[in-house]
């Protein structure tokens, strides 16, 4: 008989990511990843499917092998391994193993990195992404620049990240870019004869990037943008006249909507080839995904070009042609992870708000070739979230989803706030929030003003935050109150990390509604923000509407640290102490003030995690996280303290 989940069963599921078709569309080569409890890691490996009947097994047995690349002649696949290396030891490699099996050939290691790994088209070169880092004399950091430091990587000053070039036969590495500059994406086009690569130059304006153009070796160098774009990754045309890009001109800030362009290589003329006011970008939040990601990659092929498009509480895979009206290519209330095309046909990763990711092929009808996760239902008592929606009370209609614990007796309720503020719940799967159920409560979680999926004017709350946003996540809360009668009114939680820190920060503040909270990597103060966060001088101006110096009195009036004194809901403060996003002093501060106010509070901290822990953290950390806020919860919803 199935068992409620609990926090430490994220181990029993299987996460998917990079599918790859073979050079003749028949195999398609993918990563599996699953968390390891007892080494407090992650193992993956290579799989292969056989596209038409499905059948799959594992191809490599390294237990840290992923992000696997099909060579364009179908000899080899590429991919990358942490193989052989400990814990504390950084970076990764590359290797390449043949099509048909065997021993796998390294072909790159390297301390600062390996990333985003493609073939040319030859089959002859890898290109990938790497850091380059000035040696240090001594442990004395002497900074000169912004970003010092960023979440996941750690200081960051004294590197760039470059392009690079490795000769499969060979191992003979070239470096193709160099300077004051830092790639973020590239592309090979289809002859072979060119690169097109993502830069940023500014370090006071990291988030704009431009697209240049060189050859093969990186000589003749062109820059084909205007530097006032955010971009986020690219494909070359199959005729190689054409780039077609995913950004935006930042027209609402940073709630702007990513949107498909191409840019004419003779003219540099750039054109949106499509108009549909969504996001062009995967922003779902779930903790049950093989990688996090924000935009997906582009595909153009002779259909059309590819792109994943959010649409309320799914993300989908749409296509596009210049001067054509967009079209949909897979649907479904799901959100679709990673996909690669082939002759039209589609070979995607996805999930849903009660499945794990699993992999599908769609070819006029589509077909799952994978059921890695089938004995996970068998095992866990799944619960299927509910959708509600609701009309605010300025009449935008909002949506959200209630999870409900078996039985019929009343619970206790979580209302838990998403981050970014530009992130959506929606059709995809949350662990936590089954552990929650799992361990007695109801889940509400709804997608209020500033989220994704909707139009950008819904997302753009710059300088409002803790105002609309909050008025309805409150209406969402009454709304579903009445309509599930099962959830203590009386017995109700906040929760939520990074802008959803924020909010349950802001909302002790501001309301005595809730008995207990849980605020995760989040902010208390904008101006210490804007001073220690990765991205703090430029969002906080961008999302608040200042900086320290011209807006001092709205940065001071619209953060949660200066309504510590009306709060009267016990918190607990959860925060990674390698947190470069939310800085712990967010945390630090936060509870310093209430312990002085003679609050009840108490600070969790995570030594060696990030802003990602949740998701991404040490397994054990991520039960630990869970045992934390189920201990705090069952203390003040369920023992009556």
């Amino acid at each position: 008989m199935a068992r409620a989940v609990g926090p430490s069963d994220f181990k029993l599921y299987s996460t998917l990511s990079e599918p790859s078709f073979s050079p003749d569309g028949r195999k398609i080569a993918f990563s599996v990843k699953r968390a390891n409890l007892e080494d407090d890691g992650y193992d993956s490996d290579v799989y292969i499917a056989d596209a038409k009947s499905g059948r799959h097994a594992p191809f490599t047995t390294g237990k840290k092998d992923s992000d696997p690349r099909w060579s364009p002649d179908g000899r080899s696949i590429l991919f990358s391994s942490r193989r052989g290396l400990k814990k504390e030891d950084k970076g990764n490699a590359l290797y390449v193993i043949s099509s048909e099996g065997g021993e796998a050939r390294l072909l790159r290691r390297s301390e600062e990195g390996v990333e985003n790994p493609q073939w040319s088209p030859d089959s002859k070169f890898v290109y990938f992404l790497s850091f380059v880092a000035k040696k240090a004399k001594d442990d004395v950091k002497v900074i000169d620049r912004l970003t010092f430091w960023f979440n996941g990587l750690g200081f960051v000053y004294d590197r760039r990240r470059h392009l690079f070039r490795v000769e499969v036969d060979t191992g003979k590495v070239r470096q193709l870019t160099s300077g004051a500059l830092d790639v973020s994406d590239f592309a090979i086009s289809n002859d072979g004869g060119k690169v097109a690569y993502l830069a940023s130059a500014d370090d006071l304006r990291p988030y704009i990037a431009d697209v240049f153009l060189a050859d093969a070796t990186g000589k003749g160098r062109r820059k084909l943008t205007r530097s006032d774009m955010e971009v986020n990754t690219l494909t070359w045309s199959p005729d190689d006249k054409f780039i077609a890009i995913a950004g935006d001109a930042l027209p609402a800030g940073f709630a702007s909507h990513t949107r498909i362009l191409t840019v004419n290589l003779r003219t540099r003329a750039v054109e949106m080839v499509e108009g549909v006011d969504r996001n062009k970008a995967n922003a779902l939040n779930s903790d049950a995904r093989a990688k996090s990601h924000g935009p997906g990659s582009l595909v153009w092929t002779k259909e059309g070009i590819y792109f994943l498009q959010a649409d309320g509480g799914s993300v989908r895979l749409c296509r596009t042609r210049p001067g054509k009206e967009p079209e949909l290519v897979v649907g479904g209330d799901r959100s679709i992870e990673g996909y690669d095309v082939h002759d039209g046909k589609v070979a995607f990763v996805a999930m849903d708000d009660s499945r794990l990711e699993e992999l599908y092929v769609s070819a006029g009808r589509e077909r799952a070739l994978t059921s890695l996760n089938a004995a996970v239902y068998e095992e866990l008592r799944i619960v299927e979230p509910q959708h509600v929606s609701f009309k605010a009370s300025d009449g935008e209609p909002i949506e959200g989803w209630v999870m409900l614990p078996e039985g019929k007796a009343r619970v206790p309720g979580i209302l838990y706030v998403h981050g970014g503020p530009k992130t959506a719940f929606g059709h995809s799967y949350m662990h936590e929030f089954q552990a929650f159920a799992g361990a007695g409560y109801a889940v509400v979680y709804l997608n209020p003003r500033g989220s994704d999926g909707y139009s950008e004017k819904f997302a753009d709350i710059r300088g409002k935050y803790g105002t609309r946003d909050f008025e309805d996540l409150m209406e969402g809360l009454d709304f579903v109150l009445k309509k599930f009668p099962r959830i203590d009114g009386e017995r109700l939680a906040i929760a939520g990390g990074s802008y959803g820190g924020f909010m349950t920060n802001w909302a002790i503040g501001h309301t005595d509604r809730f008995k207990a909270a849980v605020t995760d990597r989040s902010i208390a103060s904008w101006i210490s923000f804007w001073g220690t966060s990765d991205i703090g001088p430029y969002f906080t101006f961008d999302q608040v509407g200042g900086d320290p110096w011209t807006a001092e009195e709205k940065l001071l009036n619209d953060s949660p640290l200066r309504y510590a004194p009306n709060v009267r809901t016990p918190l607990m403060l959860v925060h990674s102490m390698e947190d470069y996003r939310c800085w712990m002093v967010e945390g630090l501060e936060f509870f310093t003030a209430l312990k002085r106010l003679g609050k009840e509070a108490e600070l969790v901290l995570f030594p060696g995690e990030n802003h990602d822990l949740s998701r991404v953290g040490k397994p054990k950390h991520r039960v630990q996280r869970l045992n934390h806020y189920i201990r705090w919860f069952d203390e003040h919803l369920k023992h009556g303290k």
